[in-house]
């Protein structure tokens, strides 16, 4: 089925480029070809203006944060984010969920270029982290908290917004290690007059421990290959056309913690193509985008298929508009329709066929008068089986003096059911549920920032977060449980950034409950984490100029559930400590990096193992 999906957006891709190259260049583009071209980061917000950027809490991770760590999967960096707990059922490629400002793994919206890419064959629609790897991603922006008024639903815990846009110098990167892993991307430009045409191709092959506790004969295998096609044309200086084609396949053997599974093989693809048109200027940008994702997964169990699909094709406007310098506005329209399928087959069956669709309308106004900033951002969407749901965020912020900023909002969040809950069957008698409800939160915060000594910056946030309907699977049916409030997240949230010429370091402390109605801790979610992030610049006299990385984050203690008695049991807390050197030599750029410093045996659930201590080699070929 996908295959047919990626022929049909290849060639929709490059009849596009042809056809549009056929058309009568308008005036050119103000860019130097030897710096790249006057666009690097196409990454407009969703339901966003000038003067409501302000209220927008979001962390930005760019391309060279990422190749200072090194990382290879996503999971190299989103450990590093304080807000967030990772559990992964062993090495990488394996199933990875997050658990955003201790909220569940399904309430975090994960994007690509501001399109949502949530798999509604999941379950319970949760994003699998574990199948995503680092080669071609250009940046990746976090937004911590309940965000459903500017990117829908499933944005209750966060959103993660994986940036792919082009990278305009050409490289070869390739990282490896003692035990022959390695992962490569391979990086080429191609620059005209008016237009840019971005290549990456990434590929990792690992080869490191069984999933489970005790088992050292079988190794879970990797294979990963990635490719991200981009392409904008400027036919006036403020008119552009921009085109992206993102693909990627990983084929992983898998164990669970009760049993060796040799020959158990996942292969996971998945295929998201947007077309698009943008018309900027100073004060105003329209955006116009079409696009399509699709997930074609199968689960090889020792001769036993287990297929899932699920296509998404949709279409999205965007309008913003500043006047006079004191406010701003925005709108806009977003149309979706979910169709997709899946059958697992075995001792335990189920399956699911059916479709759904949304529309959804949005504004945002923001002002700024005298000290004082003010931020609306209102949403409604409608589901074709949940109906009308409105969200909203009210900001208000102030400057109390030059340097210190403080402010104070309320959000709202939404999840809408899955096509497995709505339409699902399985061989214990579960048959859908399309009276489902959506489930919603509302979160309260308090922020402040303030920039001291030059090159130092102290920010600090409170909130306290409430989620009710939530759906849960109670004798063999999704159904919401209709308390006031089913779950309750409150914590806080202090880092201190400082930066200058030679130095980059970061600081954070977390500290986050979550809790069901009944006041229990909720599983795998660490209440306090801390740590630091650190990039040096040193000279010395025998190997000059160099850099070196420093990671180190603190999980503290968790609940989890035993693996073979199912008693809850607390986990111990870890701590998780990574080093990384890098030197430039003319065009070339040399890592070195160890993962995972202490060996420690994180992240995972109980029953199952993670590496141990990882020393890796890798190098960089710069144009």
């Amino acid at each position: 089925m996908l295959k047919k999906n990626l022929f049909v957006s290849f060639f929709v891709f490059f009849f596009s480029m042809y056809f549009q190259s056929s058309l009568a260049y308008g005036d050119e583009c103000e860019w130097d070809n030897k710096n790249g071209p006057c666009l690097i980061i196409n990454s407009s917000l969703p339901n966003s203006s000038e003067f409501t950027y302000d209220s927008i809490k979001r962390k930005i991770i760019s391309k060279n944060d990422i190749e200072n760590i090194n990382a290879k999967d996503l999971i190299d960096v989103l450990e590093t984010i304080p807000e967030i707990s990772i559990t992964r059922s062993g090495p990488a490629g394996q199933q990875t969920s997050i658990f955003f400002r201790g909220t569940n793994s399904n309430h975090t919206l994960v994007m690509i270029n501001g399109i949502p890419i949530n798999d509604q064959s999941t379950t319970q629609g949760l994003h699998d982290f574990g199948v995503d790897f680092i080669q071609v991603i250009q940046q990746i922006e976090i937004y911590p908290g309940s965000s459903a008024s500017q990117f829908g639903s499933n944005a209750i815990g966060g959103a993660i917004n994986l940036i792919m846009t082009g990278d305009y110098k050409d490289k070869i990167n390739v990282n490896f290690d003692k035990d022959k892993n390695f992962d490569a991307l391979i990086n080429k430009n191609f620059q005209w007059e008016n237009e840019v045409l971005n290549f990456k191709f990434g590929s990792v092959y690992n080869n490191t421990i069984s999933a489970r506790e005790g088992v050292n004969e079988d190794r879970d295998r990797l294979k990963n290959y990635s490719g991200n096609i981009n392409y904008q044309k400027w036919l006036k200086n403020n008119l552009q056309i921009f085109k992206n084609t993102y693909l990627r396949q990983t084929i992983a053997e898998y164990d669970n913690s009760s049993s060796n599974q040799t020959g158990y093989e996942g292969d996971n693809k998945m295929l998201n193509t947007q077309f698009g048109i943008k018309d900027s200027n100073k004060n105003k940008a329209r955006i116009l985008k079409v696009y399509y994702t699709g997930y074609d997964r199968e689960y090889d169990e020792r001769g036993i298929i287990d297929n899932y699909y699920s296509n998404a094709l949709g279409t999205k406007y965007d309008f913003s508009n500043s006047y006079n310098n004191k406010f701003s506005i925005g709108y806009g329209l977003d149309y979706r329709y979910d169709w997709g399928k899946f059958n697992n087959r075995g001792t335990y069956s189920a399956s699911t066929k059916g479709n759904s669709d949304s529309i959804a309308t949005y504004a945002n106004y923001g002002s700024k008068l005298g000290n004082y900033n003010y931020s609306i951002f209102l949403r409604n969407d409608k589901h074709k089986f949940t109906g009308n749901s409105k969200s909203y965020k009210i900001d208000l912020n102030t400057n109390l003096f030059k340097n210190l900023k403080i402010g104070i909002n309320r959000n709202t969040g939404l999840r809408n059911p899955t096509l497995y809950e709505l339409f699902g069957t399985d061989s214990y008698g579960y048959s859908g549920n399309r009276n489902l409800k959506p489930e919603k939160s509302v979160t309260n915060e308090v922020y402040s920032n303030i920039n001291f000594l030059k090159n130092s910056n102290l920010s600090v946030s409170i909130f306290k977060s409430a989620i009710s309907n939530n759906i849960e699977y109670v004798s063999n049916k999704y159904i919401n449980d209709n308390d006031d409030v089913d779950l309750n997240q409150y914590g806080s949230d202090i880092a201190y950034n400082f930066n200058n010429k030679t130095s980059n370091l970061k600081v954070f402390f977390t500290q986050i409950n979550s809790e069901d109605e009944t006041k229990r801790r909720q599983l795998r979610r660490p209440k306090n984490s801390y740590g630091f992030n650190l990039v040096q610049k040193l000279n010395s006299k025998i190997f000059g100029l160099y850099d070196i990385n420093v990671n180190y984050k603190h999980y503290g203690r968790h609940l989890d559930t035993h693996s073979t008695t199912f008693n809850r049991i607390e986990m111990d807390s870890t701590d998780i400590v990574n080093i990384g050197l890098s030197k430039k030599i003319k065009t070339y750029k040399l890592y070195f990096k160890i993962s995972n410093l202490l060996k420690e045996n994180y992240l995972r659930p109980h029953g199952y193992k993670q590496p141990g201590r990882h020393i890796g080699f890798g190098f960089t070929i710069l144009r």
